[in-house]
C-alpha cells in the first residue's frame, strides 16, 4: 500500500525531479507531482509525493521543515478528497 503526502511551500523554480531526489534520499518514491496552473503552467507551490505505508512517519519527520532551493517544505499526509 501507499500513503500520499501533501508537500506545500514549493519554490515556484523547483522541478518534480528536483523533490523527487529530494525525498528519496529518505524512502522510495512510488510518485511525485507538483500542481501548477492551467493558464500558465506555472507552479502554484504544492504537490504531492507518494511512498509506501511504512515509510510515511519518517518521510514526514526528515522533510518537514527541510529546505529546498531556498524554502522551509511543509510536509504532512495528505487528507483524502471528498
Amino acid at each position: 500500500m501507499m500513503k500520499t503526502l501533501y508537500v506545500g511551500n514549493i519554490s515556484w523554480g523547483t522541478s518534480e525531479e528536483d523533490l523527487r531526489n529530494s525525498f528519496a534520499n529518505h524512502a522510495e518514491v512510488l510518485g511525485c507531482r507538483i500542481i501548477t496552473e492551467r493558464a500558465t503552467g506555472r507552479s502554484r507551490g504544492y504537490g504531492f509525493v507518494e511512498v509506501k505505508d511504512e515509510d510515511v512517519d519518517k518521510v514526514v519527520e526528515a522533510m518537514n521543515g527541510a529546505e529546498i532551493d531556498g524554502r522551509r517544505l511543509v510536509v504532512n499526509e495528505a487528507k483524502p478528497r471528498d
